[in-house]
């Protein structure tokens, strides 16, 4: 029985990355360096004792988020938006902490933000530089690895797909190897073009290649019903010097935020995951604390006008509370100014229609111009609900589409939100038919999966613009 090890997933450390560790370290230095010069201000023992702090911490967060790995099959924009994220949990870090241990009073907000700015474009220069070096010698035959896919089917097509449209990861596709296929098999490298690749024999000829050193990489594609046959293969590919890569067929489900994880020393993969884990999780909160209360610090008085506004038109509280569903469907109270008669809550709740009787003189506009969820960032505060997320509903009717919409419920893998990617591109306001609810979810699940911080400042931007009016919020 094969015994395995902690670290069976452990990313590839290249010697790109160590020497990355090493430049990004230079450049935390250098760039506090030279602000401390241009701003005239001596180094004492202090500043240095600041250097070694933040080296240590970045490169401590750096490890949580898996910065220095191999970043071949990646997007150099993905390498630098996690680049960002853990620079700036570091400033927060080392801000946050620094000044409990030893004093720095003579290092002026003006210069960390100098500091922070000069370091991320050292960062970004040296991580660009690289790729286009590398981009250069790949495109030369310099830093390229041979590659052969075990399997033509739709798994293996779907990694065809991804190495011929993206050359810069410089892995050189020859061909399949398949016991059902023959000849050539057509690959979509964009919309305009294909290409043929070659069936070069069937698997038991992939192990003769590898033996006679043909291929550098190659990526077992089977399907999981083919579980002998992999095992076979890994056997005999064992006695070459062959790269062997297994493709899990992850892609028969609908995926959410997949990812590899140990248990215990045991690989594993989640298929429907919470991207907002570990170092997201904190860098989302930060966003909804700092977001929230300078939101709160400017529409306070707003807020007091809208309270005695409700007041006055019509009897009952000036805030309805609504249990709806939270992070991983727990129960949680979201805050709205009333903006009806009635005060829904149970079993029945009815959503609101067009020219609906139930609204009070006020609640129309209130709900036209979504006025009447500002209550909801102190729901925020409270770590209940998030700046941007799905748009929580009422239980009854999560109950009521849970068994109708397949993948429902995934929407509460994330804390609902004031606004979302579904509001943003039209589907808010009254769902009335299937479809409706339907693109909402299709639209949420899709923010589940992109989610950043990057795109969570795009929907608030795009909520400024056209979120807050619709002709479907009744």
């Amino acid at each position: 029985m094969i015994n395995i090890k902690t670290g069976v997933l452990s990313n590839h450390q290249t010697t790109v990355s160590l020497i990355t560790r090493i430049v990004d370290v230079i450049n935390i230095n250098s760039s506090l360096y030279i602000v401390f010069i241009l701003n005239g201000v001596s180094i004492t023992n202090n500043v240095w004792l600041l250097m070694a702090t933040t080296v240590i911490v970045f490169h401590a967060i750096s490890e949580m988020n898996s910065l220095y790995v191999s970043w071949r099959g990646e997007t150099v924009r993905k390498e630098i938006g996690k680049l960002t994220l853990v620079w700036l949990l570091t400033l927060a870090v080392v801000v946050l902490t620094v000044n409990f241990v030893y004093s720095l009073n003579h290092v002026s907000s003006a210069m960390l933000i100098q500091w922070a700015g000069l370091t991320l474009m050292s960062f970004y220069f040296y991580r660009i530089s690289i790729r286009l070096v590398l981009r250069e010698l790949r495109r030369h035959g310099h830093n390229t690895r041979s590659v052969a896919i075990v399997g033509a089917g739709d798994l293996g097509v779907k990694i065809s797909e991804q190495l011929l449209c993206s050359p810069w990861m410089g892995l050189k596709l020859r061909g399949f190897f398949d016991d059902n296929r023959s000849g050539e098999v057509v690959v979509n490298v964009d919309q305009e073009q294909t290409e043929r690749i070659p069936v070069l024999g069937d698997c038991k000829d992939i192990v003769t290649s590898a033996k006679n050193s043909e291929f550098e990489r190659i990526y077992i594609a089977l399907p999981m019903r083919a579980e002998a046959k992999m095992l076979r293969i890994v056997d005999q590919l064992s006695d070459t010097t062959a790269s062997v890569y297994l493709v899990p067929d992850i892609f028969m489900f609908e995926l959410l935020h997949a990812r590899s994880e140990l248990l215990n020393g045991l690989p594993t993969i989640s298929i429907f995951e919470n991207p907002m884990d570990g170092a997201n999780s904190l860098v989302k909160r930060l966003e909804d604390i700092l977001l929230s209360t300078l939101i709160l610090s400017l529409i306070t008085i707003p807020m007091l006008v809208i309270s005695l506004a409700v007041l006055l038109s019509s009897k009952g509280p000036i805030i309805f509370k609504q249990k709806r569903y939270g992070l991983d469907g727990r129960s949680i109270e979201v805050w709205k100014f009333r903006s009806m008669k009635v005060m829904e809550n149970d079993d029945q709740v009815i959503q609101a229609k067009k020219n609906d009787s139930r609204l009070t003189s006020i609640g129309k506009f209130l709900r036209k111009t979504s006025l009447d969820e500002l209550p909801q960032f102190i729901n925020v505060l409270q770590g209940n609900m998030s700046i941007v997320g799905p748009r929580p509903h009422a239980v009854v009717h999560n109950e009521q589409y849970r068994t109708k919409i397949k993948g429902y419920m995934l929407r509460h893998k994330v804390k609902p939100g004031i606004t979302g990617w579904a509001q943003v591109n039209g589907w808010r306001g009254e769902t009335d038919t299937l479809e409706k609810m339907e693109k909402r979810v299709e639209f949420d699940l899709d923010y589940i999966r992109r989610w950043s911080l990057w795109f969570d400042l795009k929907i608030i931007v795009l909520t400024v613009f056209k979120g807050f009016i619709n002709k479907n919020a009744y």
